[in-house]
């Protein structure tokens, strides 16, 4: 398989993101700079952006790596659940507290703590995270004494936290304890140019793991299907579309019809008809290579892997002015 795009970012930060473009390289120059201080981190970012990635890159980067990276999804643990779930309980503290158990805030010692959906706690909660912070100790439940506590925090949320805090459901002492340090991750509708890297990438993957179906690739109208798509959901949903079309595929590559609907219906394509919108975005790359190439036609077939006589009959195919 070609050398990945993520992989060209920068060498010296560990990291398992997939994309070269702009906005992904300065997540990983954050990733960079940030990894290796001990303050706490705020990623802020849609769902599906690989929040949980940036923080595990974090941490593999920091001098924390060879402790635990701890993550809990602080939505999915029920409200009732959650305080044993940060802090752990004693053994008969309460009904079905059958053995002690160790919260997350001590199975993190010596690492990282990731709280994932931070946005989700509930208030009386995130005031028991804030006490655990400052002091730098929990209180197991039914427990006499106080845990001393040595983590890195990293906090993750898709709501709009400044919002929450305006409107009194998000405590504003917390929120600027957890947004000492704070990124934002970029959704895929803003870095179209990374899509090809993660089809590649999930292809490869999927195909693997599906019992080795040889897929090379997608045929050119999925392939400008799936660009111009705006991916409400975004890389995860990306993904999950991939996996379906190499399951439900019968072909070496993936054409529109092993594509959701759902990707059809949301996509702006300006023409209607599938044969217009695939012209669309082909005029669309290549007056963008014409562009980056300072109107050299010479270098935007380069840019485009074409060859010059190709790249002759498809600006004649697109209507496009001839260049140097």
């Amino acid at each position: 398989m070609e050398l990945l795009p993520r992989q060209l970012a920068n060498p010296d930060v560990k990291h398992e993101l997939i994309g070269n473009s702009a906005l992904m390289r300065e997540l990983i120059r954050f990733i960079g700079r940030a990894a290796r201080a001990n303050a706490t981190v705020l990623i802020l970012g849609e769902s599906g952006t690989g929040k949980e990635l940036v923080a595990g890159a974090l941490h593999r980067n920091s001098l924390r790596s060879a402790g635990p990276f701890v993550a809990v999804n602080c939505a999915a643990v029920p409200e009732n659940l959650i305080e044993s779930e940060f802090f752990g309980h004693e053994k008969g503290s309460f009904t079905g507290a059958d053995a002690l158990k160790k919260g997350k805030f001590e199975l993190a010692a010596g690492g990282t703590l990731f709280l994932d959906e931070a946005g989700e706690l509930s208030l009386p909660i995130q005031a028991k995270l804030l006490r655990a912070l400052q002091e730098r100790h929990v209180d197991r439940i039914g427990g006499m004494r106080p845990i001393p506590t040595d983590i890195r925090l990293i906090a993750a949320t898709n709501c709009d936290l400044e919002s929450a805090v305006a409107e009194g459901s998000f405590r504003e002492d917390l929120y600027y304890r957890l947004n000492v340090l704070s990124v934002r991750t970029p959704a895929l509708r803003d870095r179209r140019e990374d899509i090809p890297a993660l089809i590649r990438h999930f292809l490869f993957k999927h195909a693997k793991e599906g019992g080795g179906r040889v897929v090379l690739g997608t045929s050119e109208e999925a392939d400008a299907i799936l660009r111009r798509y705006d991916w409400p959901g975004n890389v995860r949903q990306l993904e999950n579309v991939i996996e379906r079309a190499v399951v439900l595929g019968s072909t070496k590559f993936i054409v529109p019809e092993d594509l959701p609907r759902e990707v059809f219906r949301r996509s702006p394509l300006k023409s209607k008809t599938l044969e217009g919108a695939v012209l669309d975005v082909q005029r669309e790359f290549v007056e963008n290579a014409l562009e980056l190439a300072g109107g050299s036609q010479k270098k935007a077939a380069a840019i485009l892997d074409r060859h010059p006589k190709g790249m002759n009959r498809l600006l004649k195919k697109l209507k496009l002015k001839q260049g140097s």
